[in-house]
């Protein structure tokens, strides 16, 4: 897939801007606080419906303005889609795909699917096991819609569980009440637990590729899913899953929150048997960190049948020569959106300025 052309509206510093891309390397160059970062956010907007950015969709809007809106043709395979958002200034978001009303937002979810890199993205190595989660969660939403609404229900129900033993019920009374709400979160949790397995063990395989490429052979790339239940089939999960959640009853009942789940799962990743979260070097978290994105874009073609459009915001001023120039090597054969202060590399692209809240192509 590709995007054939954006529009943005009163989003960030643009105030209506249309910008024609073409099918293989686009760079977006210019001075910071051009307005480059957010030409990348609202691709990202369009894909998931939300920012990478902030959690407050309303802070995209142009100041003094009352609303933002963004508008992506997206090229497919078999048909081209049209994805139209709009945020007002409470925070509402209204969709429109190939001109007509979506209700909910994973009804555009997966229409256009983004790889996205940033500086920023390195939380995903350094940072808590929330960030991984994210970044699993992320790729899968976007890949499979059975996996969205089941993350949906299970912190929906992980969420009304919390909520009851915040309630200061005295413990009979959560005995009595808690089942109803493990029977479902066992249910859910199972099954994205069991994606998430699938889903590092292929990913773990095209890791390794990527990674080899990226350190010219030096170093060996390993990811595992950490999960505190042991992986069988479906079923022998959700009863694992809801024996463990009996046996943490007390525990959850004196701290008041839900202490077992995949909402505190993890992924394992090292190098040459190092554990990369802990002890390696910048250098090596930035490599790791582009060898997942590398390899979640390959897995997407296996899974969808499509490359995603892969987005790369200010990294290439974060690497050393040897690793650009592999990165821009390994961007050539799908979509790829570069924001940078300068590009000088000596390969085919189309070259965008970018200045105060204005694209012009050079």
């Amino acid at each position: 897939m590709f995007i054939r052309k954006v529009r943005l509206k009163d989003f960030r510093n643009y105030t209506d801007q249309t910008v024609e891309l073409c099918e293989g390397l686009n760079i977006f160059a210019g001075a910071n606080a051009g307005g480059k970062t957010n030409f990348a956010e609202s691709i990202y907007f369009a894909a998931l419906g939300k920012s990478p950015r902030t959690s407050h969709s309303k802070e995209m809007i142009n100041r003094d303005k009352k609303q933002a809106f963004v508008n992506v043709v997206v090229a497919k395979k078999f048909r081209d889609h049209e994805i139209s958002l709009t945020v007002d200034s409470k925070d509402k978001k209204r969709l429109l795909l190939d001109g007509l009303p979506c209700s909910k937002l994973s009804d555009v979810i997966g229409v256009l699917n983004v790889v996205y890199f940033s500086p920023d993205e390195l939380r995903m190595i350094k940072d808590g096991p929330q960030e991984r989660r994210r970044f699993i969660d992320i790729s899968l939403c976007q890949q499979s819609k059975n996996y969205l609404y089941s993350l949906q229900k299970y912190n929906a129900v992980l969420a009304q569980r919390n909520k009851l033993l915040k309630s200061g019920f005295g413990i009979n009374t959560l005995k009595e009440t808690l089942f109803v709400w493990d029977a479902q979160l066992s249910k859910y949790g199972a099954y994205i637990i069991r994606k998430r397995y699938d889903f590092i063990e292929k990913l773990k395989k095209l890791a390794l590729v990527s990674h080899n490429t990226l350190s010219a052979g030096k170093e060996k790339l390993s990811l595992s899913y950490e999960s505190s239940l042991s992986y069988d089939e479906e079923e022998e999960l959700e009863r694992q899953f809801s024996e463990s959640l009996k046996a943490a009853f007390e525990k959850d009942v004196d701290l008041a929150f839900t202490t077992f789940g995949c909402h505190r799962d993890d992924m394992d990743i090292t190098i040459d048997g190092t554990d990369v979260r802990k002890y390696g070097s910048q250098g090596q978290q930035r490599s790791a960190a582009l060898s997942l994105k590398f390899a979640e874009i390959d897995l997407f073609n296996e899974e969808t049948g499509e490359k995603p459009v892969l987005l790369l915001d200010d990294v290439l001023s974060e690497l050393d020569e040897t690793r650009r120039k592999k990165l821009i090597e390994m961007s050539s054969s799908l979509q790829t959106i570069i924001t940078c202060t300068e590009f000088d590399e000596n390969v085919d692209h189309t070259l965008f300025r970018v200045s105060a809240g204005t694209i012009k192509k050079a």
